[in-house]
C-alpha cells in the first residue's frame, strides 16, 4: 500500500481524469481492499456519492457543476445537492411550486423512484393527492400541499385551454357568422366580437384557426349568390 501523502495524489489524479469512478477503481489505484482506507482518503480530500446506481459512483467534492435542479451528471452517474436518491426526491417534491408527478420526478433525476417515494410517503416527508388520473405528491405541509395543487390544477386548465381546438359545430358557427357579414370577409377581432355577442365566445386565436384552415381572408369580398332564370318567364316567351 502507499503511503498517505501518494494515496491522495493518486485518488486526485484518478478522479480528475475520470470524474466518476467506483469502489473498484479506487482500490485499484490506492493498491488496497480495505474499504476503511478508501473511504478514510476520500473523507480526507472530500467527496460525493452518488444517488443513482444505489451510490456506487464517487467523485470529488469540487467537480460536479450543478444545474438550477441541483443535479450534475457524468454519463449516466448522477449527483445532487441533497446527496442520495430519497433526500433528492424530498427536496424536488418540496421545492416545486406545482408538486411532482412520478413521471416528471423519473424523468428529472432518470432513475426510477416508485419504491423511493412509497417510502417517503410512509414516513410521511411528503403528501401523495389524486389528480384527475394521476398522483400528485406534494409537501407534508398542508397548506403548502394547498397550494402546490391549486397551482398545477391552475397550469392545468392553462394548457388545456392552450391545446383546445374547435369541434366542428363550434368550426361552423364561425364560418357562418363570417358569411353573414357583408359584403367582406370581417377581421379575427370583429369576427370574435360578432361571436361573443351571440354567446359564442371563442378566443381569438381558435377564429384564426379557422380563418387558416378554410382560407379566409379578411376585407376579401365574398362571392355573390349565383342568380338563376325565372323558369316562368322562360317558358312564356
Amino acid at each position: 500500500m502507499t503511503s498517505a501523502e501518494n494515496s491522495l495524489t493518486a485518488l486526485r489524479k484518478l478522479i480528475r481524469r475520470r470524474p466518476a469512478v467506483r469502489l473498484e477503481d479506487l482500490f485499484a489505484a490506492l493498491g488496497t481492499r480495505s474499504r476503511m482506507t478508501v473511504f478514510r482518503r476520500l473523507k480526507e480530500i472530500g467527496y460525493r456519492t452518488s444517488f443513482t446506481h444505489a451510490g456506487r459512483y464517487y467523485t470529488l467534492s469540487d467537480i460536479p457543476v450543478f444545474d438550477e435542479l441541483g443535479l450534475w451528471f457524468h454519463k449516466d452517474a448522477g449527483f445532487s445537492v441533497m446527496g442520495n436518491l430519497k433526500e433528492s426526491v424530498a427536496w424536488h417534491v418540496e421545492k416545486s411550486l406545482d408538486g411532482r408527478t412520478h413521471a416528471e420526478l423519473q424523468h428529472i433525476l432518470r432513475v426510477r423512484v416508485h419504491n423511493t417515494l412509497l417510502d417517503l410517503v410512509r414516513q410521511g416527508r411528503i403528501g401523495r393527492k389524486n389528480f384527475g388520473r394521476m398522483c400528485l405528491y406534494t409537501s407534508a405541509n398542508s397548506a403548502r400541499a394547498t397550494a402546490q395543487v391549486d397551482q398545477r390544477r391552475e397550469l392545468s386548465e392553462m394548457m388545456a385551454q392552450a391545446c383546445r381546438v374547435l369541434n366542428l359545430e363550434e368550426t361552423l358557427e364561425v364560418l357562418a357568422e363570417a358569411l353573414r357579414a357583408a359584403p367582406e370577409i370581417p377581421t379575427v377581432p370583429v369576427l370574435a366580437e360578432r361571436l361573443a355577442s351571440r354567446g359564442l365566445r371563442f378566443e381569438p386565436r381558435l377564429v384564426q384557426q379557422v380563418f387558416d384552415t378554410h382560407g379566409l381572408v379578411p376585407g376579401k369580398k365574398k362571392r355573390p349568390r349565383a342568380s338563376f332564370p325565372d323558369k316562368g318567364a322562360d317558358a312564356g316567351s
